[in-house]
Protein backbone atom coordinates (compact mmCIF):
# COMPACT_ATOMS: atom_id res chain seq x y z
CA UNK A 1 0.00 0.00 0.00
CA UNK A 2 1.56 3.28 -1.03
CA UNK A 3 2.51 5.75 1.53
CA UNK A 4 0.99 9.16 1.21
CA UNK A 5 4.36 10.93 1.90
CA UNK A 6 6.36 9.24 -0.77
CA UNK A 7 5.91 11.72 -3.57
CA UNK A 8 7.11 14.78 -1.64
CA UNK A 9 10.21 12.98 -0.45
CA UNK A 10 11.09 11.85 -3.86
CA UNK A 11 10.60 15.29 -5.17
CA UNK A 12 12.83 16.62 -2.47
CA UNK A 13 15.38 13.94 -3.12
CA UNK A 14 15.25 14.51 -6.80
CA UNK A 15 15.56 18.24 -6.24
CA UNK A 16 18.47 17.73 -3.91
CA UNK A 17 20.33 15.51 -6.28
CA UNK A 18 19.50 17.76 -9.19
CA UNK A 19 20.79 20.85 -7.43
CA UNK A 20 23.80 18.91 -6.18
CA UNK A 21 24.67 17.86 -9.71
CA UNK A 22 24.39 21.43 -10.89
CA UNK A 23 26.60 22.55 -8.02
CA UNK A 24 29.10 19.81 -8.72
CA UNK A 25 29.21 20.83 -12.35
CA UNK A 26 29.72 24.41 -11.38
CA UNK A 27 32.33 23.42 -8.84
CA UNK A 28 34.05 21.31 -11.47
CA UNK A 29 33.98 24.15 -13.89
CA UNK A 30 35.31 26.53 -11.28
CA UNK A 31 38.00 24.10 -10.31
CA UNK A 32 38.97 23.62 -13.94
CA UNK A 33 39.07 27.32 -14.46
CA UNK A 34 41.12 27.75 -11.33
CA UNK A 35 43.49 24.96 -12.28
CA UNK A 36 43.80 26.39 -15.75
CA UNK A 37 44.50 29.81 -14.41
CA UNK A 38 46.96 28.38 -11.92
CA UNK A 39 48.60 26.37 -14.67
CA UNK A 40 48.62 29.39 -16.90
CA UNK A 41 50.15 31.50 -14.19
CA UNK A 42 52.69 28.79 -13.44
CA UNK A 43 53.50 28.44 -17.13
CA UNK A 44 54.00 32.16 -17.40
CA UNK A 45 56.27 32.15 -14.38
CA UNK A 46 58.38 29.29 -15.80
CA UNK A 47 58.64 31.03 -19.15
CA UNK A 48 59.68 34.24 -17.52
CA UNK A 49 62.24 32.39 -15.42
CA UNK A 50 63.54 30.57 -18.46
CA UNK A 51 63.73 33.83 -20.35
CA UNK A 52 65.65 35.44 -17.51
CA UNK A 53 68.04 32.52 -17.30
CA UNK A 54 68.54 32.64 -21.07
CA UNK A 55 69.18 36.35 -20.95
CA UNK A 56 71.64 35.88 -18.13
CA UNK A 57 73.43 33.09 -20.03
CA UNK A 58 73.61 35.27 -23.12
CA UNK A 59 75.04 38.10 -21.06
CA UNK A 60 77.61 35.79 -19.49
CA UNK A 61 78.50 34.28 -22.87
CA UNK A 62 79.01 37.74 -24.35
CA UNK A 63 81.27 38.57 -21.40
CA UNK A 64 83.34 35.42 -21.81
CA UNK A 65 83.57 36.00 -25.56
CA UNK A 66 84.79 39.55 -24.98
CA UNK A 67 87.26 38.26 -22.40
CA UNK A 68 88.49 35.67 -24.88
CA UNK A 69 89.01 38.35 -27.51
CA UNK A 70 90.99 40.41 -25.01
CA UNK A 71 93.11 37.37 -24.15
CA UNK A 72 93.77 36.69 -27.83
CA UNK A 73 94.65 40.32 -28.44
CA UNK A 74 96.96 40.34 -25.42
CA UNK A 75 98.61 37.12 -26.64
CA UNK A 76 99.15 38.63 -30.09
CA UNK A 77 100.66 41.77 -28.62
CA UNK A 78 102.82 39.72 -26.27
CA UNK A 79 103.99 37.53 -29.14
CA UNK A 80 104.88 40.59 -31.20
CA UNK A 81 106.77 42.09 -28.28
CA UNK A 82 108.62 38.82 -27.69
CA UNK A 83 109.54 38.54 -31.38
CA UNK A 84 110.66 42.15 -31.43
CA UNK A 85 112.67 41.59 -28.28
CA UNK A 86 114.32 38.51 -29.78
CA UNK A 87 115.11 40.42 -32.98
CA UNK A 88 116.56 43.33 -31.03
CA UNK A 89 118.55 40.90 -28.90
CA UNK A 90 119.92 39.25 -32.04
CA UNK A 91 120.89 42.66 -33.39
CA UNK A 92 122.62 43.52 -30.14
CA UNK A 93 124.39 40.15 -30.14
CA UNK A 94 125.42 40.66 -33.78
CA UNK A 95 126.75 44.12 -33.03
CA UNK A 96 128.52 42.76 -29.98
CA UNK A 97 130.01 39.98 -32.08
CA UNK A 98 131.31 42.48 -34.62
CA UNK A 99 132.83 44.55 -31.82
CA UNK A 100 134.43 41.43 -30.32
CA UNK A 101 135.83 40.49 -33.73
CA UNK A 102 137.13 44.01 -34.20
CA UNK A 103 138.76 43.84 -30.79
CA UNK A 104 140.30 40.48 -31.61
CA UNK A 105 141.60 41.83 -34.90
CA UNK A 106 142.95 44.85 -33.06
CA UNK A 107 144.71 42.55 -30.61
CA UNK A 108 146.16 40.46 -33.40
CA UNK A 109 147.52 43.60 -35.00
CA UNK A 110 149.43 44.44 -31.84
CA UNK A 111 152.45 42.21 -31.32
CA UNK A 112 154.10 44.56 -28.88
CA UNK A 113 153.00 47.47 -26.76
CA UNK A 114 152.91 50.70 -28.70
CA UNK A 115 152.02 49.25 -32.11
CA UNK A 116 149.29 51.47 -33.57
CA UNK A 117 146.33 50.23 -35.60
CA UNK A 118 147.75 51.70 -38.83
CA UNK A 119 151.23 50.27 -38.38
CA UNK A 120 152.85 48.02 -40.93
CA UNK A 121 155.53 46.43 -38.73
CA UNK A 122 154.47 43.71 -36.33
CA UNK A 123 151.09 43.22 -38.02
CA UNK A 124 149.95 39.95 -39.71
CA UNK A 125 150.72 40.15 -43.39
CA UNK A 126 147.11 39.40 -44.36
CA UNK A 127 145.91 42.43 -42.39
CA UNK A 128 148.44 44.72 -44.07
CA UNK A 129 147.46 43.53 -47.55
CA UNK A 130 143.76 43.83 -46.75
CA UNK A 131 144.20 47.47 -45.74
CA UNK A 132 145.91 48.32 -49.01
CA UNK A 133 143.04 47.24 -51.30
CA UNK A 134 145.67 46.74 -54.00
CA UNK A 135 145.63 44.38 -56.96
CA UNK A 136 148.74 42.43 -55.94
CA UNK A 137 148.51 40.67 -52.55
CA UNK A 138 151.97 41.87 -51.49
CA UNK A 139 152.75 44.38 -48.73
CA UNK A 140 153.41 47.68 -50.46
CA UNK A 141 156.46 48.37 -48.31
CA UNK A 142 158.18 45.36 -49.91
CA UNK A 143 157.14 46.50 -53.38
CA UNK A 144 158.52 50.00 -52.78
CA UNK A 145 161.81 48.66 -51.41
CA UNK A 146 162.24 46.07 -54.16
CA UNK A 147 161.58 48.60 -56.92
CA UNK A 148 164.13 50.96 -55.37
CA UNK A 149 166.80 48.26 -55.09
CA UNK A 150 166.31 47.04 -58.67
CA UNK A 151 166.74 50.58 -59.94
CA UNK A 152 169.47 51.79 -57.60
CA UNK A 153 170.97 49.04 -55.47
CA UNK A 154 171.85 45.85 -57.33
CA UNK A 155 175.50 46.84 -57.61
CA UNK A 156 175.87 47.61 -53.88
CA UNK A 157 178.36 45.31 -52.18
CA UNK A 158 177.09 43.08 -49.38
CA UNK A 159 173.48 44.00 -50.06
CA UNK A 160 171.21 42.34 -47.46
CA UNK A 161 174.29 41.58 -45.36
CA UNK A 162 175.52 44.87 -43.95
CA UNK A 163 173.41 46.44 -41.21
CA UNK A 164 172.85 49.89 -42.60
CA UNK A 165 172.41 53.03 -40.55
CA UNK A 166 170.17 52.54 -37.50
CA UNK A 167 168.90 56.10 -37.42
CA UNK A 168 168.02 56.06 -41.13
CA UNK A 169 166.25 52.70 -40.80
CA UNK A 170 164.21 53.91 -37.82
CA UNK A 171 163.14 56.92 -39.84
CA UNK A 172 162.04 54.66 -42.68
CA UNK A 173 160.09 52.45 -40.29
CA UNK A 174 158.36 55.50 -38.85
CA UNK A 175 157.58 56.68 -42.38
CA UNK A 176 155.87 53.42 -43.42
CA UNK A 177 154.03 53.03 -40.14
CA UNK A 178 152.43 56.39 -40.90
CA UNK A 179 151.96 55.84 -44.66
CA UNK A 180 152.15 52.30 -46.02
CA UNK A 181 152.25 53.59 -49.61
CA UNK A 182 155.04 56.14 -49.17
CA UNK A 183 157.84 56.02 -51.78
CA UNK A 184 161.37 55.34 -50.63
CA UNK A 185 162.96 58.75 -50.08
CA UNK A 186 165.24 59.74 -52.93
CA UNK A 187 168.90 59.23 -52.15
CA UNK A 188 168.32 56.50 -49.55
CA UNK A 189 171.23 54.11 -49.08
CA UNK A 190 170.40 50.69 -50.67
CA UNK A 191 171.88 49.01 -47.58
CA UNK A 192 169.31 50.80 -45.42
CA UNK A 193 166.48 49.80 -47.77
CA UNK A 194 167.57 46.14 -47.78
CA UNK A 195 167.84 46.20 -43.96
CA UNK A 196 164.34 47.70 -43.83
CA UNK A 197 162.99 44.69 -45.75
CA UNK A 198 164.71 42.35 -43.30
CA UNK A 199 163.23 44.29 -40.37
CA UNK A 200 159.76 43.90 -41.85
CA UNK A 201 160.12 40.14 -42.33
CA UNK A 202 161.52 39.77 -38.82
CA UNK A 203 158.56 41.65 -37.34
CA UNK A 204 155.90 39.33 -38.81
CA UNK A 205 154.05 37.33 -36.13
CA UNK A 206 154.29 34.29 -38.41
CA UNK A 207 156.88 33.61 -41.12
CA UNK A 208 155.96 33.66 -44.81
CA UNK A 209 156.26 29.87 -44.92
CA UNK A 210 153.87 29.56 -41.91
CA UNK A 211 154.35 27.47 -38.79
CA UNK A 212 152.21 24.65 -40.14
CA UNK A 213 154.49 23.93 -43.12
CA UNK A 214 157.79 24.42 -41.30
CA UNK A 215 158.81 20.74 -41.14
CA UNK A 216 157.49 19.92 -44.60
CA UNK A 217 159.44 22.77 -46.20
CA UNK A 218 162.67 21.88 -44.42
CA UNK A 219 162.32 18.25 -45.42
CA UNK A 220 161.86 19.25 -49.06
CA UNK A 221 165.33 20.85 -49.06
CA UNK A 222 166.47 21.36 -52.67
CA UNK A 223 164.07 18.91 -54.34
CA UNK A 224 162.28 21.20 -56.78
CA UNK A 225 159.13 19.08 -57.09
CA UNK A 226 158.80 18.63 -53.33
CA UNK A 227 159.39 22.32 -52.71
CA UNK A 228 156.85 23.28 -55.36
CA UNK A 229 154.22 20.93 -53.92
CA UNK A 230 154.64 22.07 -50.32
CA UNK A 231 154.61 25.76 -51.26
CA UNK A 232 151.32 25.29 -53.11
CA UNK A 233 149.71 24.80 -49.70
CA UNK A 234 150.61 28.32 -48.57
CA UNK A 235 147.96 31.04 -48.26
CA UNK A 236 147.80 33.23 -51.35
CA UNK A 237 149.33 36.28 -49.67
CA UNK A 238 152.26 34.31 -48.25
CA UNK A 239 152.87 32.47 -51.53
CA UNK A 240 152.78 35.61 -53.67
CA UNK A 241 155.01 37.57 -51.29
CA UNK A 242 157.52 34.71 -51.05
CA UNK A 243 157.67 34.51 -54.84
CA UNK A 244 158.16 38.28 -55.06
CA UNK A 245 161.01 38.40 -52.54
CA UNK A 246 162.85 35.44 -54.04
CA UNK A 247 162.47 37.00 -57.50
CA UNK A 248 164.25 40.08 -56.12
CA UNK A 249 166.95 37.89 -54.59
CA UNK A 250 167.40 36.23 -57.98
CA UNK A 251 168.08 39.65 -59.49
CA UNK A 252 170.62 40.36 -56.75
CA UNK A 253 172.24 36.97 -57.34
CA UNK A 254 172.55 37.73 -61.05
CA UNK A 255 174.74 40.71 -60.11
CA UNK A 256 176.81 38.76 -57.57
CA UNK A 257 180.04 39.53 -59.41
CA UNK A 258 179.48 43.17 -58.39
CA UNK A 259 177.60 42.97 -55.07
CA UNK A 260 179.42 39.91 -53.70
CA UNK A 261 176.10 38.26 -52.76
CA UNK A 262 175.44 34.91 -54.45
CA UNK A 263 172.41 32.70 -53.83
CA UNK A 264 174.03 30.91 -50.89
CA UNK A 265 174.98 34.15 -49.15
CA UNK A 266 171.54 35.65 -49.70
CA UNK A 267 169.88 32.47 -48.39
CA UNK A 268 172.04 32.59 -45.26
CA UNK A 269 170.83 36.14 -44.59
CA UNK A 270 167.14 35.74 -45.43
CA UNK A 271 166.30 32.14 -44.49
CA UNK A 272 166.18 32.83 -40.73
CA UNK A 273 163.65 35.60 -41.40
CA UNK A 274 161.46 33.53 -43.74
CA UNK A 275 161.47 30.08 -42.15
CA UNK A 276 161.24 29.44 -38.41
CA UNK A 277 159.15 27.23 -36.20
CA UNK A 278 156.63 28.25 -33.59
CA UNK A 279 158.11 28.64 -30.15
CA UNK A 280 161.52 29.86 -31.28
CA UNK A 281 162.86 32.51 -28.94
CA UNK A 282 163.90 34.58 -31.99
CA UNK A 283 166.49 36.27 -29.78
CA UNK A 284 168.73 36.42 -32.84
CA UNK A 285 166.25 38.73 -34.55
CA UNK A 286 166.42 41.39 -31.85
CA UNK A 287 169.04 43.24 -33.84
CA UNK A 288 166.46 43.69 -36.60
CA UNK A 289 163.49 44.29 -34.35
CA UNK A 290 165.23 46.95 -32.31
CA UNK A 291 165.02 49.14 -35.37
CA UNK A 292 161.26 49.32 -34.85
CA UNK A 293 161.81 51.69 -31.93
CA UNK A 294 160.05 54.94 -32.80
CA UNK A 295 161.15 57.12 -29.92
CA UNK A 296 161.07 56.97 -26.12
CA UNK A 297 157.35 57.72 -25.81
CA UNK A 298 156.00 54.90 -27.99
CA UNK A 299 158.96 52.65 -28.67
CA UNK A 300 159.79 49.29 -27.26
CA UNK A 301 163.44 48.50 -27.89
CA UNK A 302 163.33 44.72 -27.85
CA UNK A 303 167.07 44.37 -27.51
CA UNK A 304 167.06 46.56 -24.42
CA UNK A 305 163.94 44.93 -22.98
CA UNK A 306 165.55 41.53 -23.25
CA UNK A 307 168.84 42.79 -21.80
CA UNK A 308 170.61 41.88 -25.00
CA UNK A 309 173.17 44.46 -26.00
CA UNK A 310 173.35 45.21 -29.68
CA UNK A 311 177.08 44.74 -29.52
CA UNK A 312 176.55 41.06 -28.74
CA UNK A 313 174.60 40.67 -31.97
CA UNK A 314 176.64 42.98 -34.16
CA UNK A 315 180.30 43.01 -33.28
CA UNK A 316 181.49 46.40 -34.49
CA UNK A 317 185.08 45.68 -33.48
CA UNK A 318 185.63 42.60 -35.60
CA UNK A 319 187.08 44.69 -38.40
CA UNK A 320 184.56 43.52 -40.98
CA UNK A 321 181.55 45.72 -40.24
CA UNK A 322 179.26 42.90 -41.37
CA UNK A 323 176.86 40.46 -39.75
CA UNK A 324 175.61 37.11 -40.95
CA UNK A 325 172.45 37.33 -38.81
CA UNK A 326 171.99 33.54 -38.99
CA UNK A 327 169.90 32.34 -36.02
CA UNK A 328 171.87 30.36 -33.51
CA UNK A 329 168.80 28.52 -32.14
CA UNK A 330 169.90 28.99 -28.54
CA UNK A 331 173.45 27.80 -29.15
CA UNK A 332 172.76 25.44 -32.05
CA UNK A 333 174.30 25.91 -35.47
CA UNK A 334 172.65 27.57 -38.48
CA UNK A 335 169.44 26.03 -39.81
CA UNK A 336 171.02 24.61 -42.94
CA UNK A 337 167.76 22.98 -43.97
CA UNK A 338 166.04 26.37 -44.17
CA UNK A 339 169.05 27.94 -45.90
CA UNK A 340 169.07 25.17 -48.50
CA UNK A 341 165.37 25.69 -49.23
CA UNK A 342 165.75 29.45 -49.75
CA UNK A 343 168.81 28.87 -51.94
CA UNK A 344 166.69 26.51 -54.04
CA UNK A 345 163.97 29.15 -54.34
CA UNK A 346 166.54 31.65 -55.63
CA UNK A 347 168.47 29.44 -58.03
CA UNK A 348 165.43 27.57 -59.37
CA UNK A 349 162.89 30.35 -58.96
CA UNK A 350 161.15 29.94 -62.31
CA UNK A 351 160.97 26.16 -61.97
CA UNK A 352 159.45 26.35 -58.48
CA UNK A 353 157.00 29.19 -59.09
CA UNK A 354 155.74 27.97 -62.45
CA UNK A 355 152.25 29.43 -61.95
CA UNK A 356 153.43 32.88 -60.89
CA UNK A 357 153.17 35.87 -63.17
CA UNK A 358 156.46 37.30 -64.31
CA UNK A 359 157.48 40.09 -61.97
CA UNK A 360 157.62 43.45 -63.72
CA UNK A 361 159.93 45.89 -61.98
CA UNK A 362 159.15 49.57 -62.17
Amino acid sequence: MASPVSPPWRERANGFFSSSGVKLKQASRSAGTFVGEVAKDAGGTVAEAAERVGSLMKSRWAFYKTLQEHIRSAATVTSSLVKKGIAETKDVVAIGKVKVEENLLSNIERWQKGVASNDVFGVPIEVVVQRQHSVRPIPQILVRCADYLVLSGLHTENLFKLDGDRKAIRQLISLYNQDWNAPVPEGSNPLDVAALMKCYLASLPEPLTTFQLYHGIREARSNINDVRNILSKLPNVSYTTLEYITALLLRVNQKSSLNKMDARSLAAELAPLMIWQQGDSKADFHGHLSYTSRGPSKAVDLAASSNIASESLYDEDDGTGTSTLIPLDDGAGPDYGAIEVVQCLIEHHNAVFTDANETVWR
